[in-house]
């Protein structure tokens, strides 16, 4: 007898996503790059992103194209958040790290690179660095952190309806004009963007590992509440961490133009 859709779709394997760093993929309408940061969506055997055994065969379905009308939209609906909200906090984990995190931006940027780029705390790339918030051409809003995080990030609600309405592509000098990234290397490649990210990271390593954890803290508190919740979170906050003994070390070291050396936490 012929299987029914919920059959169907209790037969097919689970999808995961991954980050590919070898093609575009579905994504892109260029020619494969290397070095790009592209999500792109593959069977393989491992790596379900759902929290149920329900979930995946119902998603994986209507990416095979398997009639869902049996199911009870409301259910599927269900399913469809768990998906979403487990990958959002995925991605979301990056910006929730301690340390400062930085991204190194090469080649394509565009989708879920958009995405993951945006928990990081610096975004370098190199000149030749194409981006692109490119959902809406493959029929979706982004749903994973571009929506809520880039606005934020460039202050320019503008510009951001603009990429993200258009899916256009944008290179690394509008980026930066924008604010999207901090710094462009003057090489191509990858290995340029590295020494450059590791440069910075030489810079910050040097400071008070408490100073900057507590740094990095505030301002994400800070950047999604009023000034007079920031300022009374940053009150609470150094009541407690100004009584480290880096404070002092720190002092005693610009007195003594020296550099200063700061304990692991």
């Amino acid at each position: 007898s012929r299987a029914s859709p919920r059959q169907r779709a209790a037969e097919l394997k689970p999808a995961t996503v991954r980050v590919d760093d070898a093609a575009v993929g579905s994504l892109a309408s260029s020619p494969p790059a290397t070095g790009s940061f592209i999500a792109t969506v593959s069977r393989l055997p491992a790596g379900n992103l759902s929290t149920t055994k329900r979930a995946t065969p119902i998603l994986h379905a209507m990416a095979e194209g398997a009639r869902c009308s049996c199911l009870d939209p409301a259910r599927l609906a269900r399913s469809l958040i768990s998906q979403i909200t487990t990958f959002q906090s995925c991605v979301s984990s990056l910006e929730k790290c301690a340390k400062p995190i930085i991204a190194v931006l090469h080649g394509y940027c565009y989708g879920l690179g958009i995405d993951l780029s945006l928990c990081a705390d610096v975004r370098i790339c190199d000149k030749a660095t194409r981006f692109s918030v490119k959902e809406v051409d493959i029929g979706v809003a982004a749903d994973v952190g571009t929506l809520s995080r880039l606005g934020k990030s460039v202050g320019n609600a503008s510009w951001v309806k603009d990429v993200c309405l258009t899916a256009r592509e944008f290179d690394a000098s509008e980026a930066l004009a924008m604010g999207f990234v901090s710094q462009v290397s003057d090489k191509e490649g990858k290995k340029g963007c590295m020494d450059e990210a590791l440069r910075w990271a030489a810079v910050v390593a040097e400071k008070s590992p408490v100073a900057v954890q507590g740094t990095k803290e505030l301002l994400n508190w800070s950047r999604d509440r009023g000034v007079e919740d920031g300022l009374r979170y940053t009150a609470v906050w150094n009541a407690a961490m100004v009584q480290t003994g880096d404070t002092g070390a720190a002092m005693k070291a610009n007195m003594g133009k020296r550099k200063p050396r700061f304990e692991k936490l």
